[in-house]
């Protein structure tokens, strides 16, 4: 495994950063605030705030003196719970709107800990290594060898433990795409990337980068118009 990220991640990045940069900023930030929204867009919140609810619950509760990197955090919901507990939290996405937006809501709310929001790249090092790593419906837009290829890398920096969510193969799932595709181009999201759990499990279990970690909890979340499986790692 080499240090580069391939070119299908660096690919699929570049259109994800399109999309929450510019194709559908208002769309997010509507759906990541307490404004009405619509049926579809109401199940995904619902699920959303499920499964930052399960990640959570998978970090100590007391996370004073940890070092959190919340990879993919988009508005900051998740980053800022986390410094609740006390973690000093590194709260990374690629679109720059969605970071201000979130520097700007989370303001004087990190209780004990504190959150330092950055425009970027999860994959880079220069943010240093941390307690653990939280990427929650980020890695579900990649290809599963490109994310445990990303799981290897983020691996190196994290001494405890690793959560994170991908969009499992169901017929559920397959209906939803189809149903999506009804949508003008404009308004949809990057596709995503389902994976039977089994053969994510595979790769994780068989990649040599990983061979120091666990496969931990797992808890599927499915609700309306919103499915997606967390999964924890665990240093050995």
């Amino acid at each position: 495994m080499t240090d580069m990220p391939t070119a299908t991640y660096q690919t699929r990045r570049g259109e994800l950063e399109t999309y929450f940069d510019r194709t559908a900023v208002k769309a997010w930030e509507r759906l990541t605030s307490d404004a009405p929204v619509g049926r579809i867009r109401a199940t995904v919140r619902k699920g959303r705030e499920e499964m930052r609810n399960t990640l959570l619950s998978w970090l100590p509760e007391d996370l004073a003196t940890r070092r959190v990197l919340d990879a993919g955090c988009g508005t900051g919901a998740l980053a800022v719970e986390a410094a609740r507990r006390g973690a000093d939290v590194v709260a990374v996405d690629i679109s720059p709107t969605l970071v201000e937006l979130g520097r700007a809501r989370t303001e004087g709310k990190h209780g004990a800990g504190q959150v330092t929001f950055h425009v970027g790249d999860m994959l880079d090092e220069g943010f240093g290594r941390f307690d653990h790593i939280v990427a929650m419906d980020i890695l579900i837009h990649y290809q599963p060898a490109d994310v445990t290829r990303v799981l290897g890398m983020l691996a190196r920096r994290t001494t405890s433990s690793i959560v994170f969510t991908f969009a499992p193969r169901t017929k559920l799932l397959a209906a939803m795409h189809n149903v999506g595709k009804l949508f003008p181009r404009g308004d949809r999201a990057p596709s995503i990337v389902p994976v039977a759990p089994a053969h994510l499990r595979a790769l994780i279990e068989a990649d040599p980068a990983l061979r120091d970690w666990t496969i931990g909890r797992e808890k599927r979340v499915a609700g309306g118009f919103y499915i997606s499986q967390a999964l924890e790692l665990r240093r050995r």
